[in-house]
């Protein structure tokens, strides 16, 4: 025997509740941080790599990590700020400075609304 739900009893019905509903990941910021050691072009060349951003796009963040000594990215995952951060510092030295060392420094921040 079949029983055939009301609207009532589908009314009353649990469904997606606060518990059980999918949560938002909470955003984190990828932040480049200045140093001497890498020209405009490395900047740019990584930002439009890595990031996907426009030349204009990375010319301004490269302008402002210069001038304020550090500058969000991005803004994104946990999980996929962990990657971007990892691939800043993974992208190697700037070959047009003799004495550029390795990579530029990069951190995560959670982004707080």
């Amino acid at each position: 025997m079949t029983t055939i739900e009301t609207q009532s009893q589908k009314k009353a019905s649990p469904g997606l509740d606060a518990k059980t509903r999918p949560q938002k990941q909470p955003p984190y910021h990828v932040i480049l941080l200045d140093d001497d050691d890498h020209t405009y072009e490395y900047v740019i060349g990584m930002l439009t790599k890595l990031f996907g951003h426009t030349t204009e796009q990375a010319l301004q963040l490269a302008s402002q990590v210069d001038n304020t000594g550090s500058v969000v990215v991005e803004t994104t995952t946990l999980e996929r700020a962990e990657l971007k951060r990892d691939q800043i510092h993974a992208f190697g030295r700037d070959w047009r400075i003799a004495h550029c060392q390795g990579s530029m420094r990069a951190t995560i921040s959670p982004a707080i609304a």
